[in-house]
């Protein structure tokens, strides 16, 4: 990925919280700003450990891609990073589980913004697709699925319409869904 605006196939991942915006609404504003400045530090240090490119934060969201040749570095990176954002966040007490998207194609990646202070971002309909997957724990597409690996393949089961991938242990759907 270099800082050259060009289209790239890669792995794109959607990272949020289920039920962060009510967790939100009964704790103090700097607390919520502590505890996810502590989330996001954990979260982009599992991302480049695991050859990966955060490419931003939004609130409780992150948008995170990997190259097209890690699909099964980055899906287990991912399948370690879930349960660790569930552990995070329920030793502070706080009702808010990691859900995970993975989708795969083509993006335009490289610098946009303000005239002066472009940055690093992905736009295509790839990243539209990803942001849209249903599902909760790790959902993947069925072009993510395609990507991976036998052994991390039998981790998946098929699911609904439009079909997307669940892990096997994570429920159809579950109270952090509502």
């Amino acid at each position: 990925m270099t800082e050259a605006r060009s289209e790239v196939s890669l792995l794109v991942v959607f990272i949020d919280l289920l039920r962060y915006s009510a967790q939100s609404q009964r704790v103090t504003d700097v607390e919520l700003a502590d505890v996810m400045d502590r989330h996001y530090e954990r979260v982009a240090a599992a991302i480049a450990l695991a050859g990966g490119r955060l490419v931003k934060f939004v609130g409780d969201g992150a948008l995170v891609v990997f190259p097209a040749e890690a699909a099964d570095t980055a899906l287990q990176a991912l399948l370690e990073l879930k349960p660790a954002i569930d552990a995070f966040f329920e030793e502070r007490g706080w009702d808010c589980r990691a859900n995970v998207k993975v989708h795969f194609g083509s993006v335009v990646a490289g610098p946009f913004g303000a005239a002066g202070d472009k940055r690093f971002d992905l736009l295509g309909k790839t990243v539209n697709t990803t942001a849209m997957l249903t599902g909760s724990g790790v959902t993947l597409s069925v072009e993510a699925f395609r990507r991976l690996g036998p052994e991390l393949r039998r981790r998946f089961k098929k699911h609904s319409a439009p079909i997307t991938y669940i892990r096997a242990e994570d429920p159809r759907r579950s109270r952090w869904d509502r």
